[in-house]
């Protein structure tokens, strides 16, 4: 029998395909393997998307009258291999909806492809596809529930109908770009996959009409069985992004649905291939697509950012992307693999500025713990944030690394005007805020570093503890430890513990600082609060074993200093401050902080911060009076 003209061949939905007539079903362009009766199943669903298919027609239509057999038994097994086909769940379902001792009802919305495999004519399902049975009838059912939204229905029929169908979708204002999943069957290209989630969130982070959550925040989510209305709540968004990466040869292929996270519903999928030189190509054009669908309005500057995307050397961007996926993990790999992708990178293609971005900011990672000296970190830091600027000055990652160098430098007005930059490039970069943030608080506009501050919560829910850093070193004590506590409940950081050790003290609540330091086993990381607390034979054990390790390797100075600032002993405080202006040390840009936080808590001494030669040492760093 011939193919009825008109009617459809191929049906999409998500990333799945179901060829009607070859009786096929594809997932991401993969042919799952499904029995004769779930297929039909799926394809008598597929018939009336949003309707209700009852028990009765799918028995009618696959089980004859003169056919033996446990119904209830065999459909319930039937559904089940269906959703175990699609990925489906039927506690948390995206694509079929179980209507208790009634039937079942197709859910997700849905494309079809009219004629022969392979054409590229698609249109949406006609009406008699959508709702067949419905008449007028239909039509006053379904303005009276749009119009009362009974037991919440109206919001479920909006989100199957969804806009294609005149009605608008759910409005999306914040958005998580979940962890893209690695098809190539090899683990080696884990670092691809999630090289692709980062462009992709650092692409819509340029849309400053739409809060993006970090990647820092997604990644634990890698690989999640978590319910997604549950992730979402989590991370406080109302669209997330989940797809594919396929990498197979020089091609590579991402499959991405939209999906309304509170309802875990379908909103929008593509699939896109590319050439691997067209890869950033393929990057902007699905920031594009997503930001459409959602709804949000680009500025020209944005549309600007997001249509400039050259062609790559695969290798180079390759060598970059590993970088990348080790940057994080540093303490595990060590600086030197890291800066040696970039560099890799560079050397195959030196018009690479993403690569020269990343590479400043390795050098500059480097010498902010003290791993090497920063006199030898931050002038290779310069050089490769100042090319990264000369091949391509929009790049937030390449302002946020200089603007650390201008603090290296003492240069408080650059430090700003590249701080703003990156903020205003990135909206969403929780580095750059970060950064503009402690700039701000650095030089003493308290209120200005919290409103900034309080930004990155909603944008980096599991990261680092920006916010109670600015509030202590707004002399908010009692805000800070509040913010700090209620971090530590939600996840494990280590930073955490010692800044709650060190909060405590500064507030005179001896009692609770000790009790934490050995709750966590904080060590030398509390020894300021050791000493503060009278713990002191402790703070100068520490102390000397500091200064002795000082002479073997670089450590830095003002950590030495900090230790005798509990401790109470000026002359040591300055001696080692003297030495962190001489080795530039990176700690010292927080001097004036250190002032305004001593000044105002129950335990520091005050005569530290009003010796004339405190005062001459923020003189000389070019600190405002």
């Amino acid at each position: 029998m011939g193919e009825v003209p008109g009617s459809p061949r191929l049906i999409r939905f998500g990333t799945v395909e179901v060829d009607l007539r070859a009786g096929e079903l594809r997932k991401n362009g993969v042919k799952i393997k499904l029995q004769e009766q779930p297929f039909q199943i799926l394809a008598m669903l597929l018939e009336r998307p949003g309707e209700l298919v009852t028990r009765e027609e799918l028995q009618r239509r696959l089980w004859s009258a003169d056919t033996f057999v446990d119904f209830e038994h065999s459909l319930a097994t039937a559904v089940k291999k269906l959703r175990e086909a699609l990925g489906d769940s039927a506690d948390n379902p995206r694509f079929i909806e179980t209507l208790p001792k009634r039937g079942y009802r197709f859910i997700a919305p849905v494309d079809a492809v009219i004629g022969p495999v392979g054409t590229v004519r698609e249109r949406h399902l006609p009406k008699r596809w959508v709702f067949a049975a419905a008449g007028s009838a239909l039509v006053v059912a379904t303005a009276a529930l749009v119009a009362l939204n009974i037991a919440g229905l109206r919001d479920q029929l909006l989100l199957i109908v969804g806009a294609r169908h005149g009605v608008p979708l759910p409005k999306i204002e914040s958005i998580a770009v979940l962890p893209l999943e690695n098809l190539s069957g090899d683990a080696e290209q884990e670092y691809f996959a999630d090289g692709m989630t980062d462009a992709l969130i650092t692409d819509l982070g340029k849309i400053s009409a739409l809060r993006v959550i970090s990647r820092t925040s997604v990644m634990r989510y890698k690989q999640t069985k978590k319910p997604l209305p549950e992730v979402a709540k989590e991370l406080n968004v109302d669209g997330v992004v989940e797809g594919t990466v396929q990498r197979s040869g020089n091609r590579v292929r991402i499959t991405a649905q939209l999906l309304h996270a509170p309802t875990d519903r379908h909103l929008w999928a593509e699939s896109y291939e590319r050439d691997l030189r067209d890869v950033l190509a393929l990057q902007s054009e699905l920031a594009r697509a997503i930001a459409r669908e959602v709804q949000v309005k680009l500025t020209p500057q944005e549309q600007t950012r997001l249509a400039r995307a050259r062609p790559v050397n695969p290798a180079a961007h390759d060598a970059y992307l590993k970088g990348c996926f080790f940057m994080p993990i540093w303490r595990e790999v060590g600086w030197k693999k890291v800066i040696e992708f970039f560099q890799k990178a560079i050397s195959i293609d030196p018009t690479y500025a993403p690569a020269y971005a990343r590479l400043s900011l390795a050098y500059g990672y480097q010498a902010h713990p003290g791993i090497i000296p920063p006199e030898e970190a931050y002038p290779k830091a310069r050089a490769a944030a100042l090319k990264a600027l000369e091949l391509d000055d929009t790049l937030a990652e390449a302002h946020a690394a200089l603007s650390g160098i201008r603090w290296f430098e003492w240069d408080w007005a650059g430090a700003e005007r590249e701080a703003k930059r990156a903020v205003e490039l990135d909206p969403n970069g929780v580095e750059a805020i970060a950064s503009y943030a402690t700039y701000l608080a650095i030089m003493g506009k308290s209120d200005e570093a919290i409103a900034e501050a309080k930004r990155l919560p909603d944008l980096d829910p599991f990261g680092s503890p920006t916010l109670g850093w600015i509030y202590a070193n707004s002399t908010r004590f009692d805000e800070a430890i509040a913010h700090v506590r209620k971090d530590m409940e939600r996840r494990d950081h280590p930073l955490l513990p010692c800044f709650l050790t060190n909060l405590y003290a500064f507030k005179g609540m001896c009692a609770e600082a000790l009790a934490t330091a050995d709750k966590f086993n904080c060590g030398g990381d509390c020894a300021k609060a050791y000493g503060l607390c009278g713990r002191k034979a402790l703070a100068r054990k520490y102390a000397r074993e500091l200064e002795a390790a000082s002479k073997r390797e670089y450590v830095d100075p003002v950590h030495i200093a900090w230790v005798y600032v509990g401790l109470g002993d000026k002359e040591k405080v300055l001696q080692w401050y003297e030495e962190g202006y001489r080795k530039r040390s990176t700690m010292m840009v927080y001097l004036k902080i250190d002032e305004l936080v001593g000044r105002a808590s129950a335990t520091v001494n005050d005569a530290i911060y009003d010796d004339l030669r405190f005062q001459d040492l923020l003189r000389r760093m070019n600190f405002p009076p």
